[in-house]
């Protein structure tokens, strides 16, 4: 090749070369800051998982952390975990404090909520705060021979059998009163769990008052006025239950 048309070639190469070299650049800071940009992303993210970080504040700990297994708005799905939505604020700070101290010690306690052992007073106040603020949802009856046993024992008791009507300390639409908790939508089978783990354990610290009401009922009461509570029906469905099926 003749010298000058080398070197024009050379020189058009060299030009391609650096234009090549500047999009490699450019596509170089383009993903340097999208990953940086997702970086950020993830590192908030995790950063709200941290519930160890007094910083991080107890409405994100709910939504990164409690709504896995109550759900966003504090309604579960899985009778397993309790719905929160709706429930009376001193109630879930006494549990969220057991729970940090280890003082409750029934099983899904230790299994799923031992490990809150760094939440801040704070925090458990905004927990607290958050959950209790949303709105309850009711379930949907079902066996209303069953619903209208629990209603009988929900507002009068078992007299004969030594046990305290729920409305004293429940309310009369179940809606708790200052630590007594709400009941009214709670799964009915997280309600049968509780009254025996009262009813058989001592392994809920603020459930003497509790051990005491249920002592003498049987699987039948509890199931009773755990189907009664889920569902709070009105007065005209619990009355058109068969009378058959009682």
């Amino acid at each position: 090749m003749p010298k000058r048309l080398r070197f024009c070639a050379d020189r058009k190469h060299d030009r391609n070369g650096s234009k090549e070299v500047g999009n490699m650049k450019k596509m170089a800071q383009i993903v340097s800051i999208g990953m940086l940009l997702a970086g950020s992303a993830c590192q908030d993210l995790e950063h709200s998982r941290q519930v160890d970080n007094p910083m991080v504040s107890g409405k994100t700990i709910a939504l990164q952390v409690c709504s896995n297994c109550h759900g966003v708005n504090g309604v579960s799905v899985s009778p397993t975990f309790p719905k929160l939505a709706g429930q009376r604020k001193e109630y879930l700070v006494d549990q969220l404090t057991d729970f940090k101290s280890h003082s409750r010690t029934d099983p899904n306690a230790q299994r799923f909520m031992w490990g809150f052992t760094h939440l801040t007073d704070t925090q458990i106040d905004e927990l607290a705060t958050y959950f209790s603020g949303q709105s309850a949802v009711l379930g949907e009856a079902s066996d209303l021979a069953l619903i209208s046993e629990g209603k009988a024992i929900y507002h009068s008791g078992l007299p004969d059998k030594g046990v305290a009507a729920c409305i004293a300390c429940h309310g009369p639409h179940g809606e708790g009163m200052n630590q007594f908790p709400r009941l009214a939508g709670q799964h009915a089978d997280y309600v049968v769990k509780q009254l025996e783990v009262f009813q058989q354990t001592d392994t809920r610290p603020r459930g003497a008052p509790m051990k005491a009401v249920c002592a003498n009922m049987s699987d039948r009461d509890m199931r009773a006025v755990a189907a009664y509570v889920e569902v709070f029906p009105p007065e005209e469905e619990v009355s058109a239950s068969p009378a058959g099926n009682q």
